[in-house]
């Protein structure tokens, strides 16, 4: 049977009226349905055309401006639009905290049912731009083409990229000039990479034929200067490959760790590859109150080092630890929450899925003397049982730090077996927070909650809740 063609609407004149979840804005439709807009600010008048059509929804996008919203400013990057990175760069900044602020707070009062105390304002980051320790960028034989040059005649030349995913197109990469996200050296990286590569002849990668040599590059910054870079190629060319690392290495002498790898799979994680230090360290230090965290090609470490340091410090000020408590710290990830509060604490727990993140929490715990820490690994709904309390003893606060999709229930439960004096969650998600504080809200009442920008010019937020029991 043929698929019913979604049949297109045009509605004109319709004012955008919020900021919802995914980073899209909120219309409404004539009969009242909500209509999902990736390309418009609260505040402009629009035409819509729609693509989508549900029960209860459009999707749609503006097509035509007749007003443009107040709360709007100008992009300051050349590809925004069709890089979907910073999809909220056309939002003033003030107007980004209040929309993240209100998804938080609707979220736990909507989804939730939560009752919350007097809410502390959204922490601002200080940079708006330039924010990030960590980029990926990836290497194509056939650039994103814009749609004037789809539609031009002329010889579009050079089709190699290095830069971004098109949102929902795995084979599509846009090739970046100028990328607002990370400081320099980065853009001079990967501009003279790509040059370098072009000139040389080096093959870029092409996704769908499985073919060329050069597949990533990861550049991370960090708070004291070091700097990596990472290379991923499909073949192994000694000779081409070292041709590019030279080059790499010669040229911009501040690299402390350059590092490659040979990957022949069909996709792009490394996590199950040898990564092999060419020149310099294998690693790289980032450093917050004194503590040192050894960050190597596959370390978890939070991308906005600055804005982390917020989130830590507000996780500790929530935790009130007077030097005498047992602390859990659940999804501890490479330790630096359970590292950052062990010296208020008697005593630190953590526990995490991924052994490469457990070890490096034990060298971290052990490059900074920490002694009254304790890490361990393992799914959290298996390891985090009665066996495990009876080992380690019963605590007085629970720090969690979950993935987006939140704690699994049978952790939820466990927590409330437990049923420590404080909770601190920390959530990246306050959609499936709410769903577990929900879980919780019979035993635990929130007494402070606050919301983290990490990522200004996205939708994204972070958010803080102190529990205590009722």
């Amino acid at each position: 049977m043929a698929r019913r063609k979604t049949k297109r609407q045009i509605f004109e004149h319709i004012e955008v009226i919020d900021a919802g979840a995914k980073g899209k804005t909120i219309a409404k439709a004539p009969d009242g349905r909500v209509i999902f807009l990736p390309n418009a600010v609260p505040g402009d008048v629009v035409d819509v055309q729609t693509f989508k059509k549900r029960k209860a929804y459009f999707e749609g996008k503006a097509i035509k401006f007749h007003t443009l919203s107040t709360k709007r400013t100008d992009p300051k990057c050349e590809h925004f639009g069709v890089c979907g990175g910073c999809k909220w760069q056309d939002m003033d900044y003030k107007f980004q905290l209040e929309y993240k602020q209100k998804e938080v707070t609707n979220n736990l009062v909507r989804l939730g049912h939560l009752e919350l105390p007097e809410v502390t304002p959204i922490l601002g980051s200080a940079e708006q731009y330039f924010y990030r320790n960590k980029m990926e960028f990836s290497f194509s034989d056939s650039r994103w083409l814009t749609i004037e040059e789809v539609q031009s005649d002329e010889d579009l030349g050079d089709r190699n990229a290095l830069g971004f995913h098109i949102p929902g197109m795995w084979d599509k990469i846009l090739d970046i000039n100028k990328c607002w996200l990370q400081e320099d050296p980065s853009n001079a990286i990967r501009n003279a990479v790509k040059s370098f590569s072009v000139t040389n002849g080096l093959e870029f990668f092409n996704t769908r034929n499985q073919t060329g040599l050069l597949r990533t590059m990861m550049i991370r910054t960090s708070s004291t200067g070091d700097l990596m870079v990472m290379l991923q190629f499909f073949k192994n060319d000694k000779e081409k490959r070292e041709l590019l690392l030279d080059y790499i290495a010669g040229t911009f002498p501040q690299i402390t760790s350059l590092q490659y790898v040979i990957n022949e799979k069909a996709n792009d994680t490394i996590y199950d590859q040898d990564v092999i230090c060419y020149k310099g360290k294998d690693h790289i230090f980032e450093e917050m109150e004194g503590l040192k965290f050894k960050i190597n090609a596959k370390s978890f470490y939070q991308t906005n080092s600055a804005q982390a340091y917020e989130l830590y410090k507000i996780t500790r000020n929530f935790a009130g630890l007077n030097g005498d408590e047992l602390v859990y710290d659940l999804y501890t990830g490479t330790g630096t929450i359970a590292q950052f509060v062990a010296k208020q604490a008697k005593h630190v727990v953590g526990v995490e899925a991924v052994p490469d993140a457990i070890t490096a929490a034990k060298e971290n715990a052990q490059l900074n003397g920490i002694e009254n820490v304790d890490f361990y690994v393992g799914d959290m709904k298996n390891v985090f049982n009665a066996e495990f309390i009876e080992q380690n003893g019963v605590p007085d606060l629970i720090i969690t730090d979950p993935p987006r999709d939140g704690m699994h229930k049978d952790v939820v439960n466990q927590i409330l077996n437990i049923a420590p004096k404080k909770i601190v969650y920390v959530s990246c998600n306050s959609a499936t927070q709410a769903r577990d504080l929900a879980l919780m809200k019979d035993l635990y009442k929130i007494t402070k909650t606050q919301a983290v920008d990490m990522f200004p010019q996205t939708h994204h937020v972070e958010n803080v809740v102190l529990l205590e029991k009722r």
